[in-house]
């Protein structure tokens, strides 16, 4: 069995606690890639009512992306996009972009936390919504970016006869992404971690 900090109360923990800590969430957050493509698994056979099932649409909108000629981070961005659809049925942009914070531009952060808003264009007016929500955006400098998203690899990606690449494609890019990342109110002490390792 591993050791564990001995404190019961966060302000009773000491230096010897914190670095026991410490040494376990360095192993923990090294496997975060393979916990987010478990996770993503979990999206294969739900439908919703759509015409694919949601991993199927993430690994469409991903490869569509890819096939573009978007950056490994963009194509990332497109494939976690609805992660958060089994955990947040009411804010699941929101959920994909908690996870991508610390790993990504701020620029692809913002779309991916939008999407929702700007998908909605093609479908809020047929549940009596307000189609045109993604206008309150308009002076944004990712409006453009976040329509062309939803337009091009998004909204696009329900095709059933669609070649999509498969997840172990993606795999090693979101390895990669998620390897270390670019802002974290942790980094300073996990970089002070790995050079005493």
């Amino acid at each position: 069995m591993n050791q564990q900090a001995r404190f019961t109360h966060m302000q009773d923990g000491t230096q010897q606690d914190w670095a026991i800590i410490a040494s376990d969430f360095r192993a923990y957050a090294s496997q975060l890639a393979e916990r987010i493509l478990a996770h993503l698994r979990l999206l294969d056979g739900d439908f919703g009512g759509f015409p694919i099932d949601r991993l199927s649409h993430s690994l469409q909108t991903a490869t569509r992306a890819w096939r573009d000629g978007r950056d490994e981070e963009y194509v990332i961005c497109a494939l976690l996009h609805d992660i958060g659809d089994t955990l947040g049925s009411y804010n699941h942009a929101d959920i994909a972009a908690a996870i991508l914070k610390p790993f990504v531009s701020p620029e692809n952060l913002w779309m991916v936390e939008k999407h929702g808003v700007f998908q909605g264009y093609y479908f809020f007016h047929h549940l009596g919504m307000d189609r045109h929500l993604r206008e309150q955006f308009q002076a944004h400098p990712q409006y453009q970016q976040t329509i062309e998203f939803c337009a091009r690899y998004d909204a696009a990606a329900f095709d059933p006869g669609y070649d999509s690449l498969p997840l172990s494609f993606f795999e090693p890019m979101l390895k990669r992404l998620f390897a270390q990342p670019r802002q974290s109110i942790y980094k300073a002490a996990l970089q002070s971690l790995s050079a005493d390792a």
